[in-house]
């Protein structure tokens, strides 16, 4: 069982930076791959981008490409989600989740946790 509470959302102005943050509880956690997902009013929760179990794979939705980087922190159960270069499309509800075992780790049936979800909106 993980539990994860993200944190770190929040206003921003178009252009401008957000950092989430993930923290997961048990000491399985760098056996997870863990990722980040987003859902806006109205629409489907989609895939932003996740990273494996020691970083040494990451894979990014095109639409942020270039824009959010996604890091973890193994010693301290943590991932995170640095979002530059904001877009009012960015805004969501963004959500950090962990999983293992799965072919691809792009999708949501990939990831058996997930947490709460934090509000990120970005205003023109």
């Amino acid at each position: 069982q993980v539990q994860l509470v993200e944190s770190g959302g929040g206003l921003a102005q178009a252009g401008g930076s957000l950092r989430l943050s993930c923290v997961a509880s048990g000491r399985e956690f760098p056996s997870y791959a863990m990722g980040w997902f987003r859902q806006a009013p109205g629409k489907e929760r989609e895939f932003v981008a996740s990273i494996g179990w020691s970083g040494g794979w990451i894979y990014y939705t095109d639409s942020v490409e270039g824009r959010f980087t996604i890091s973890r922190d193994n010693a301290e159960n943590m991932v995170s989600l640095q979002m530059n270069s904001l877009k009012p499309e960015d805004t969501a509800v963004y959500y950090c989740a962990a999983g293992r075992g799965a072919h691809s780790f792009r999708q949501k049936s990939a990831f058996a946790y997930w947490g709460q979800g934090t509000q990120v909106t970005v205003f023109s």
